[in-house]
């Protein structure tokens, strides 16, 4: 809901609360504000919500909230498993708890299923209040809720000004379930209805002026009536105001921020020093916290906003399940900013100073999330008088708060937030090793946000800074971690150069986690690259650092990184054991991303050795951990990875259904999702989509990544084989093929090049070229060549056999029939029962190939392959069903 101020979106809110409370159905409230300070605090209004419902006040002591906290978990969340996952991150969203998480990963999901077992027992409604000064870490969570939750009851309200859309333009586009509702003025007839319900006997002169001048703005016409009360001019009788006293000629300020200064200005002395002392604590605050600021006790203070709560400046808050029962604030935050704005910049500077020393000496369980205030208030501070005595001092505390808040933020997973703070901080020192350092932070934290020039430029800036302090490890160190924004921009070779040059650095000093991390990283890429010996030399680097100093993750990545150096060396159960083992310690110590890394990769190693129904099971059960943490880009690879093995099996209904699950490319673009799709719609004769798709692909066709480049060129000769283009197959399949040194024949998709590039040697009559496809195959050990190679080799012997006249072809057939048999392999199984047939009636012996035709249709009609039943009508002229 989006309005600019005043015109009514906080009172639609309570109607819409007042309208819940009244129904029979009972329905879960829960309602947070986003501060105004700064760029908005991390997560603030969802940490209220949570707070609301486990009933914990704001202040409460750390002791007594994580009761209540485990409490409310027990009471909504059954499983114990559920509540050891939510538990600690709502925790630490509390500032109860901390944890050493980066990634939003690590936080979303828990947050999600909160919310989502609530509302599996009542609907619940969130409304997130001041959405335009979130930050962006709140508005990623919101549509990650949209996205994740779309089958549960909740309710999700946002009420923002129209800044939110000039900070964040394309918020909310294009998300399922959502509705964008803009408040515009009202009519001047709704406007003269407002007022004349409002003041029955206000004379005609003046509500024509009130109206004329509100411009639609329902605020104008209320603060109006406001100022009134507050002359005296009006009494409440009713629920309504009658006018007592001459107000002909009462002159009404042209603006509501001029109305509203004005009523402020009729104020007596002593309140309006209370309101100017409240807009620096917040929208909302405690008597108690107001009195530090003004100086006065709180029984001083009582009177005064008793009289104000009376004259509608305050309210106070009484909802019993509010963490901020008792607690007053503005009626309207643009009074609270109309009375910022009436002190001067020393007057604001001693306040902002005067509170922002207050939240630092805060020792409420709420102090980590209190210090991002506490630095917007020192940054203010310091902006309000750069060149005063005492700015030294003022920068310093800045700057550090900063930092606190930059930490802060990057534990909750909020990335784009750190960088901000970092940066902040970053423009406030000239000490070049703590810039170097900001530097590194800021650069880290936009790299996890995705933005990639900019971590490049912030570790850049770091590496020459460190490096001209002869700080050689902290420069190598941030130099790898530069190059990891080179990888992400497919500049594969300049990455592992770079990576190369801060190992050597780091591996002249003692071990430590960063060597670790880069061993391993750089065994991957090097692997990728096809340099088997220096990825292998990498691993024994990482493992044995990870080993010594007990780094879990790091151990689990490389384990799985063996395996597939392993693989490509044919060592497939040795490599097998070490990844399953790898998946052991990434379950065993929470690390979602090497689980989810080792799941994948246990299913491709089982269809690898023809083991689909297990690559099915690994790659579902991963799909499962990928939604319960609500990672998406693993979503995507194991649904995908299960579709694989789905079509390998024959299941192609259920690859098909499987498939619809994946997100559009508008949604995520990802080569992962297109591969299965272009398989399937392949198969089906759907080759307009194919090759849409391997379009969409095609800058895979130079990459540096020998896999990448191997899948699709594997793709563009299924697709061209599909077409009847068999030269232009050929070609292709023999591109994927050149990554076999690296991927092994066996590898899933390396194996159906193969099986390409030989069907199209024969379709050109190039008998030659079949021979020495099938010498790939029966030149390897009998270790590394999996049934599903062996079924092929037998069958293109017995289809070159048949060119040829010889003896042997229908031994080869049945050989090749029974091995498909063997691994469950229909579509396999179907085209040698097919081409068995073909050549049994190009022998006369048309009645001995009816059962083998049949067993074929019947096969092709389960898959849904229309290509292959029109191959089938051809030889049999039998119709098929459309």
């Amino acid at each position: 809901m989006v309005g600019i101020a005043g015109i009514g979106k906080s009172r639609l809110a309570w109607e819409f609360y007042k309208y819940l409370d009244g129904i029979a159905t009972l329905v879960l409230w829960h309602r947070g504000r986003c501060p105004a300070y700064g760029e908005g605090i991390t997560y603030w209004a969802l940490a209220e919500m949570v707070r609301m419902r486990a009933r914990i006040a704001e202040g409460e002591d750390p002791a007594s909230a994580r009761a209540s906290l485990a409490a409310c978990l027990e009471e909504h969340l059954p499983d114990p498993e559920e509540r050891r996952f939510v538990e600690p991150r709502l925790a630490h969203l509390l500032g109860l708890e901390d944890l050493a998480v980066n990634d939003p990963q690590e936080l979303f999901p828990a947050w999600r299923l909160f919310f989502e077992r609530l509302a599996e027992r009542h609907p619940a409604v969130l409304v997130f209040e001041d959405m335009q000064w979130a930050d962006g870490g709140l508005l990623a969570f919101v549509e990650y809720l949209l996205e994740w939750s779309r089958g549960h009851p909740l309710f999700v309200v946002t009420l923002a000004r129209p800044e939110l859309g000039e900070r964040f333009p394309s918020w909310g586009a294009g998300r399922r379930n959502f509705t964008s509702l803009t408040l515009e003025p009202l009519t001047p007839e709704a406007m003269e209805a407002l007022v004349r319900g409002l003041v029955p006997g206000l004379p005609e002169p003046l509500r024509r002026d009130v109206v004329a001048r509100a411009e639609g703005v329902p605020l104008y016409a209320v603060e109006t009536v406001r100022m009134l009360l507050d002359r005296g001019l009006l009494v409440e009788e009713g629920g309504r105001y009658r006018a007592v006293g001459p107000v002909e000629t009462l002159e009404v300020p042209e603006t509501l921020h001029a109305l509203i200064a004005a009523r402020l200005d009729g104020l007596a002395p002593a309140e309006r020093k209370v309101v100017q002392d409240a807009s620096l604590v917040g929208k909302t605050f405690t008597a108690e916290a107001l009195a530090e600021l003004s100086g006065l006790s709180v029984a001083e203070l009582e009177p005064l906003l008793t009289s104000l709560v009376r004259k509608e400046v305050f309210g106070v808050q009484a909802d019993p399940r509010s963490p901020e029962r008792g607690q007053y604030g503005f009626l309207q935050d643009l009074v609270r900013r109309v009375a910022y704005e009436t002190l001067s910049k020393r007057e604001r500077k001693a306040r902002h100073l005067a509170v922002a020393r207050r939240l630092e000496a805060a020792g409420s369980s709420e102090e980590e999330e209190l210090v991002q205030i506490a630095a917007s208030h020192y940054l203010e501070a310091y902006r309000l008088a750069p060149d005063a005595p005492d700015a030294a001092e003022v920068r310093a505390r800045a700057r550090r708060a900063l930092v606190r808040a930059g930490q802060r933020a990057a534990s909750l997973a909020a990335p784009d937030r750190a960088r901000s703070y970092f940066e902040e901080a970053l423009a406030l020192t000239d000490d070049p090793m703590e810039r170097a350092e900001l530097a590194e932070r800021a650069g880290q934290a936009a790299l996890g946000a995705g933005r990639e020039e900019l971590a490049a430029a912030h570790f850049e800036e770091a590496v020459r800074t460190f490096e001209a302090a002869g700080r050689l490890h902290h420069a190598a160190r941030a130099s790898a971690r530069r190059a990891e924004v080179l990888w992400r921009r497919g500049e594969l070779d300049r990455a592992l150069q770079e990576m190369e040059a801060a190992f050597a650095v780091l591996g002249s000093e003692e071990p430590d986690q960063d060597l670790a991390a880069l061993a391993a990283q750089l065994a991957r890429l090097h692997y990728f690259r096809g340099h088997l010996d220096r990825a292998s030399e990498r691993l024994e680097h990482a493992l044995d650092v990870a080993e010594s100093l007990a780094i879990p993750e790091v151990l689990s990545q490389a384990l799985n990184t063996k395996w597939l150096v392993l693989s490509a060396r044919g060592r497939y159960e040795e490599g097998t054991a070490l990844l399953r083992r790898a998946l052991d310690i990434a379950l065993e110590h929470e690390l979602p991303e090497a689980a989810l890394r080792a799941y994948n990769n246990l299913s491709v190693a089982m269809a690898e050795r023809d083991r689909y129904e297990e690559a099915v099971t690994h790659a579902r059960d991963g799909l499962a951990l990928a939604r319960r943490v609500g990672n998406r880009f693993w979503e995507v690879i194991l649904l995908s990875q299960t579709i694989d093995a789905l079509w390998g099996l024959g299941r192609w209904d259920e690859a098909l259904a499987a498939a619809d699950e994946l997100p559009s490319p508008d949604e995520i673009p990802s080569d992962a999702a297109a591969s299965p799709r272009i398989l399937l719609h392949a198969g089906r004769g759907e080759l307009d989509r194919a090759r849409e798709l391997l379009r969409a692909r095609s800058a895979r066709r130079d990459s540096s990544d020998v896999q990448d480049r191997s899948i699709y060129f594997t793709l563009e000769a299924e697709v061209l084989a599909a077409s009847g283009r068999y030269a232009e197959s050929l070609a292709a399949a023999e591109r994927a093929l050149e990554g076999r040194e690296l991927l092994g024949l066996s590898h899933p998709w390396l194996r159906l090049a193969l099986v390409r590039a030989a069907e199209a040697s024969l379709a050109l009559g190039d008998l030659d070229r079949v021979e020495g496809i099938l010498a790939l195959v029966e030149g390897e050990r009998p270790g590394r060549v999996p049934t599903f190679l062996r079924g092929q080799a037998a069958r293109f012997r017995a289809l070159l056999g048949a060119r040829r006249g010889q003896d042997d072809v229908e031994e080869g057939f049945r050989a090749a029939a029974a091995l498909f048999r063997e691994v469950g392999l229909p579509l396999w199984l179907g085209v040698t029962l097919l081409e068995h047939g073909e050549w049994m009636q190009a022998q006369g012996r048309a009645d001995e190939a009816r059962p083998l035709l049949q067993e074929a249709r019947g096969i092709f009609e389960r898959l849904g392959a229309p290509p292959l039943l029109r191959r089938l009508e051809q030889l049999t002229g039998t119709s098929v069903p459309a």
